[in-house]
């Protein structure tokens, strides 16, 4: 082995590192930190997201939401990621399944999800987003 991260180990990385991004974008407190390019990077070309709802958004939808709920978020929002799980892999494609817990103005809210990941060298953990599906757990509260 090269003593390189295993590729279940860089995709559980940029999960929480992608969530963390969140966090920092969409509170208005912590938005001048965040770095959008590198959001940007991580989101292969055809990257598509199946939402909780059940809507199909691809690449340019998902970059346009996120652009553009910026900083709007006071201080009480917060992202969990818990029970984070290899599924399918091959050589430079893993399958992560994980639970994102979040609270947004005192509700709470649960996903599970399950994410699609290639190997690249020039994302920051050496993957990238490549497919993501959502499923409510728990809708926001009221």
């Amino acid at each position: 082995m090269s003593g390189e991260p295993s590729l279940f180990s860089r995709a559980s990385a940029e999960v929480v590192d992608l969530h963390r991004f969140f966090v920092d974008w969409f509170v208005e407190a912590r938005a001048d930190r965040a770095d959008f390019d590198r959001f940007e990077r991580v989101m292969g070309e055809g990257f598509r997201m199946v939402a909780p709802s059940g809507q199909i958004l691809d690449r340019d939808a998902v970059l346009h939401h996120v652009r553009s709920s910026r900083a709007t978020c006071d201080g009480d929002f917060a992202i969990s990621i818990e029970d984070i799980r290899a599924g399918w892999q091959t050589s430079d494609t893993i399958v992560v399944c994980y639970i994102e817990a979040q609270k947004r103005a005192g509700k709470h809210s649960r996903r599970r999800s399950s994410a699609v990941f290639t190997t690249s060298s020039s994302a920051p953990n050496g993957v990238e987003w490549r497919h993501l599906h959502e499923t409510w757990l728990q809708v926001p509260e009221g």
